[in-house]
């Protein structure tokens, strides 16, 4: 399997995973569980799967004073990341805090461009468009809705630090496996919420799960969105670059669509299979690449434009 193809599809994977992170979430929420416990088990669980797993095979643990240092600054990006992402859906509903948290390819991109010089692409401009426009129409929201403006400083935050935890995964002089490298950043990450918790007050205390159910939300957070999805995006990134593993994770609320369709009965509107359509095609554009031409970019935009003018006279 070629680099290229392998990093697409881990991209996929990891995007597809962490799009699962509403489901695990909030019937833990539901339960009266706190944003502090649901990480720290997600994390938690995620660390002793890691390490189990690193036993089976008998790989070392070992890692030196610099890779530490890495490591520990990972750790807390991404646990940073998850707790400001998970505290925003106490403010707004989750698919519009998912839907903003898609600002982080953006992010990704203007940093690999101011800082590391990595040339800007019209392939790369036309991707983001498009899956920008696409998820602003799988977002179904409630009449009503507004915008809570500290849950989008929380989500803005979010973004942020997984854009910069993207870049550093990429540009780190780090040379570990991606088994080592996940496994102790979700332990840094744990240690750095066990802090945050004891220094907060009781409503940030971890409290203990107590029904079977609870766990089985636990776990699923634990393997889908964390071990399974950071796994494939340390490979990603390493095959394919930061800014194309970004904007592979348009396929995370895509993700959230499906699954309402699927287990949930949800209607797929023509509105929403537009946003799908526009997402599809971004991620084909990225896969595509080089190879694309100006007249295969026009034709492609020319119908995908005479689908969005087709929906909108249908709304009409």
């Amino acid at each position: 399997m070629n680099s290229k193809l392998k990093g697409t599809l881990c991209s996929i994977g990891a995007a597809v995973s962490y799009g699962l992170n509403p489901l695990g979430a909030l019937p833990l929420y539901s339960q009266g569980i706190n944003t502090n416990t649901v990480l720290f088990f997600r994390y938690g669980l995620a660390v002793v799967l890691l390490a189990l797993f690193m036993l089976f095979k008998r790989q070392s643990f070992a890692i030196t004073k610099k890779e530490t240092s890495i490591l520990v600054a990972l750790g807390i990006l991404f646990a940073m990341s998850s707790l400001t992402l998970f505290l925003s859906f106490h403010y707004m509903g989750a698919g519009i805090a998912c839907t903003l948290l898609f600002v982080y390819p953006v992010m990704v991109a203007v940093m690999m461009t101011v800082f590391f010089k990595e040339k800007l692409t019209i392939i790369t401009i036309l991707s983001i468009i498009l899956a920008l426009s696409g998820i602003a129409l799988l977002y179904k929201g409630n009449d009503g809705d507004v915008l809570n403006i500290t849950g989008v400083i929380l989500v803005m935050i979010s973004s942020l630090t997984y854009a910069i935890y993207i870049i550093v995964v990429n540009k780190s002089p780090l040379r570990i496996s991606s088994v080592k490298l996940t496994f102790y950043v979700l332990l840094f990450g744990v240690i750095s919420l066990i802090i945050y918790s004891l220094a907060g007050d009781q409503n940030y205390y971890i409290q203990m799960l107590t029904t079977p159910e609870m766990w089985f939300y636990a776990l699923i957070l634990a393997l889908f969105p964390t071990v399974i999805s950071l796994l494939l995006m340390v490979v990603a990134v390493h095959e394919i670059g930061s800014t194309p593993t970004a904007i592979m994770g348009a396929l995370e609320p895509l993700t959230a669509v499906v699954i309402g369709v699927v287990m949930f009965g949800e209607q797929l509107t023509l509105r929403m299979a537009t946003g799908v359509l526009m997402i599809l095609v971004a991620v084909l554009f990225i896969i595509a690449g080089k190879s694309l031409t100006v007249n295969k970019i026009t034709t492609v935009i020319g119908r995908l434009g005479h689908v969005v003018v087709k929906h909108w006279r249908w709304r009409l």
